[in-house]
């Protein structure tokens, strides 16, 4: 049994700013090593069960999380404003209470710091906190940057459809040391962003919102 890697949840300052550049070393991620299969020796055809195997735990922020300034809610509030009061005046309500929704959605995530949560990586998946992700439940993976963060994005095939994982150094293991364990069984290939995603993007470099 590999020994359980652990360490130290962050700070409350790490866990509401983006990580600086540091000289820390992070975690690294041990292979498993009862990784080869044995024949059972009682059904002809099936295979011996593989212990399940810690292999890399962390606590880390929830989400990517940024302070936002006065100007970043009163843009915010205006576009939301406009849009509402032009559907209103087209006579779609329904779609006028899905903006407000949104627009709470989004004063509340800005707003209040997102708790740490516990990531355990095993030869089986992943644990987050108690929801459990296993690997026939995942599609590709990548990395990307998200509010100064860089995370790890993982496909599933169920509610949410993204498995999203903060990453900080010093805290978590590095991507390299990852990407090494999860090519094992993931494809590493970011999908094209999705038409939300192209709006967000489109109004993130049109619109700036501070």
């Amino acid at each position: 049994m590999m020994p359980e890697l652990k360490n130290t949840a962050p700070g409350e300052n790490q866990s509401t700013q983006a990580p600086k550049e540091t000289d820390s070393t992070d975690q690294a991620v041990n292979l498993p090593k009862s990784a080869e299969l044995e024949k059972s020796k009682v059904a002809p055809g099936y295979y011996r069960p593989i212990p399940e195997e810690t292999l890399v735990t962390w606590e880390a922020p929830a989400r990517p999380f940024k302070k936002r300034k006065k100007q970043f809610f009163s843009t915010i509030f205006i576009i939301a404003l406009l849009v509402a009061l032009i559907l209103f005046f087209a006579g779609q309500v329904l779609p006028v209470a899905l903006v407000i929704s949104v627009v709470f959605l989004v004063y509340v995530t800005a707003m209040i710091p997102p708790q740490n949560v516990s990531v355990k990586l095993t030869n089986y998946g992943f644990y987050v906190d108690k929801d459990a992700y296993a690997w026939y439940e995942m599609g590709r993976f990548w990395f990307d940057k998200k509010e100064g963060f860089d995370t790890l994005q993982i496909e599933l095939g169920r509610f949410p459809g993204r498995l999203s994982l903060v990453l900080v150094d010093g805290v978590t293991p590095t991507k390299k040391s990852l990407e090494e364990v999860l090519s094992e069984v993931l494809l590493k290939e970011k999908p094209k962003p999705t038409t939300f995603e192209k709006i967000s993007s489109w109004f993130a470099k049109n619109i700036p919102l501070e």
